[in-house]
This record gives structure tokens, sequence and C-alpha cells, in this order.
């Protein structure tokens, strides 16, 4: 079952969210992160897999500070309205919104997690480094090709973290991989060969179906290990 509703960040913001639910027993919560590209067919494909696993899934509109209803393809026109809305992002503000669905989860009573993709999993990151300051405790979080994460790598996480990274990412350096790597050793850090950045997506073209499969079968076992 999935729906979408209206969230209200700290600062008086009102947002949308895409909410998946389980048709089943729910094992646990998770917030979920989008790209640059909205919340689009893409990422409510992802939040219903996870739904179907047992969890509720809320994805916040990070876009709807600046423009409702947004919705990109990973081509053309989209990709440069995509590239020209990130430029507006602030990790800052964006946090108040990824803490309100968090927020929206608390009526669950159940672990609550993060997994987000591209700049969703940078914003992952920052959940579990900075979510305190807001009122998160996240249980675990899940980060994919997490741009620009190198320049925070030094912030200490509260909870345990996975990241996923394709080898021939050609937006992120491993040198942030390895800046996380040597600040948190106990990172678990997975290197995807022949995988490129946006791996995980099946509507670009630098899906790679073994490397999704692969790290979503990793996703899945470790959120369930910290959150059911």
């Amino acid at each position: 079952m999935s729906e979408w509703i209206q969230l209200k960040a700290s600062d008086g913001h009102e947002l949308a969210a895409y909410v998946a639910r389980p048709e089943g027993d729910t094992i646990g919560a998770l917030v979920l992160v989008q790209e640059i590209f909205g919340v689009n067919p893409h990422i409510r494909s992802v939040a219903d897999g996870y739904a179907k696993d047992g969890f509720v899934v809320i994805a916040p509109a990070l876009f709807d500070r600046y423009e409702k209803g947004v919705e990109l393809k990973y081509e053309g026109e989209d990709m440069k309205k995509a590239f020209e809305l990130y430029q507006k992002l602030n990790p800052e503000t964006a946090l108040l919104d990824v803490a309100a669905a968090y927020d929206q989860l608390r009526a669950e009573e159940k672990g609550i997690g993060v997994i987000g993709y591209c700049y969703g999993g940078l914003m992952s990151w920052l959940s579990a480094t900075r979510g305190e300051t807001l009122k998160m405790q996240p249980s675990c979080v899940v980060g994919y090709y997490a741009g620009g994460i190198g320049s925070v790598a030094k912030e200490e996480p509260s909870c345990p973290v996975m990241l996923h990274f394709g080898e021939d990412d050609d937006h992120i350096g491993k040198d942030q991989v390895e800046a996380v790597r040597s600040a948190h050793p106990e990172v678990e850090i997975f290197m995807y060969k022949g995988a490129g950045h946006g791996f995980n997506c099946d509507a670009r073209g630098s899906y790679n179906s073994d490397a999704a499969k692969l790290a979503r079968e990793r996703s899945l076992k470790f959120l369930k290990a910290n959150i059911a």
C-alpha cells in the first residue's frame, strides 16, 4: 500500500512524502532519501521494494523547498534541470526534511533506519553524524555512491553505517572513499567492480544488475540485523 502525505519540518516548511507500507507485519521503518532527480518512479519503486520486505518506508521530497512535484528522468533536459536544482540544495535544510520524515515514523514504534542514493547517500551519512542535533537517532544508515562524503568523512557517526560505491564511479573520487575508510575503519564499505555512478538504478545507462543485486542483498541483511 502506498500514498502521498504532507510533512512539516521544524522550520515550518511543508513538503510532500511518498509512503509505502508492507501488506503483512512491519519489521521496521526506513527514511529513503532521493537522488537529485526527485521522488521519481525509480525512488518510489525502491520504497515499494523495501515495503515488500516488511519496512514502512517514507521518501521526503527534498526539492519541494524550491519547486513542488519534481520528478525527473536521467537524460536530456531533465538531467540539466536536476543539476540546476542540485545547486540549490543545502545539506542543513535538507536534513530538516529528513528529520521530518524520521519524526513521522516514530509512531511505528519500531527501529528506524535511513537509506539514500547519490545526494541521498550523503544525507544518510549526515543523518548518522548530525542527526542527534535534530532528535534523530537512526538504528543504522546505508548510503549508495554518496557524493561529497569525503569533505565530511571525519564526522563521527552515532550508529552502524554501510556504504556502497562503484569502482568506476566518475563522480566520486576514490580519495573520498579512502577518507571515510581511514577515519572510520568500523564502517562497512563495499566497492563494486565494473560499476559506475548510479549503478543501482535500472532507469540509468550506468545500471549494473549484478552490483545492484549484491548491494541490495547486503543492505537488506544489514538493515534487518540493526532494525528488525
